[in-house]
């Protein structure tokens, strides 16, 4: 009996070490410019199963999003997000991804940037 209510503990404790949430908060930066970046980033990233909530801030590149952790990763976002062509700090979109968006979203591009401020 004693070793039954050791290994229940022990699971039970581990279990609630290792909870995921399902309304956790997280954000992170993702290279874009202008409106048409805001609604190909925050559709690519709402697009991810799990991804509940996701607004993109122009001025700051923050993306904020609510996630169900049980479901999802900010890493499998980050990459739904680099296959439309933007970069994020951990992974950059590949050249063909980027050369899809539209020519005033080439963020890479210092006069395009220059053009936008």
């Amino acid at each position: 009996m004693k070793k039954y209510l050791i290994g229940l503990t022990f699971s039970l404790f581990t279990t609630i070490a290792f909870a995921q949430e399902k309304n956790k908060r997280i954000a992170f930066e993702v290279d874009g410019i202008c409106e048409m970046c805001k609604l190909r980033i925050e559709k690519a990233a709402i697009g991810v199963k799990g991804v509940k909530y996701a607004v993109w801030d122009i001025p700051s590149h923050k993306l904020s999003l609510i996630i169900d952790e049980r479901k999802t990763n900010p890493m499998i976002i980050k990459t739904a997000i680099v296959a439309v062509g933007h970069d994020t700090k951990e992974l950059k979109a590949t050249e063909e991804a980027y050369l899809k968006v539209h020519p005033c979203c080439r963020y890479r591009d210092s006069t395009v940037v220059k053009d936008m401020h």
